[in-house]
């Protein structure tokens, strides 16, 4: 089994900042990509920044040069540093790693998914 664990959320003010992190913890074989999407109410969810296992990174032009993607591939954990937060960045952020588990002689990869936490921006 499988586990996705979220922490970091919660409430700053405009132009703050927020360090979301995300461990993944069971059966585990191995990780490749890993990343964060979110959802605003009303919106659809959309992909926040994602890093492969190599180590490359991507990002929505709407965060770019005020989030960064990292990992820490012995701890099975991706952050999500969030600097500069504006109003727009309110939404619940989801993080996702793709990971390979075995069954039997078999390697099975899917995403996994965490439960989510709360980012708001507000004075």
């Amino acid at each position: 089994q499988v586990q996705l664990v979220e922490s970091g959320g919660g409430l700053v003010q405009p132009g703050g900042s927020l360090r979301l992190s995300c461990a993944a913890s069971g059966s585990i074989f191995s990780i490749d990509d890993m990343g964060w999407y979110r959802q605003a109410p009303g919106k659809q969810r959309e992909l926040v920044a994602a890093i492969t296992g190599g180590g490359s990174t991507n990002y929505v032009d709407s965060v770019k040069g005020r989030f960064t993607i990292s990992r820490d591939n012995a701890e099975n954990t991706v952050y999500l540093q969030m600097n500069s937060l504006e109003p727009e960045d309110t939404a619940v952020y989801y993080c996702y790693s793709l990971i390979a588990t075995t069954q039997g002689v078999a390697v099975r990869r899917r995403n996994y998914w965490g439960q989510g936490t709360q980012v708001t921006v507000s004075s």
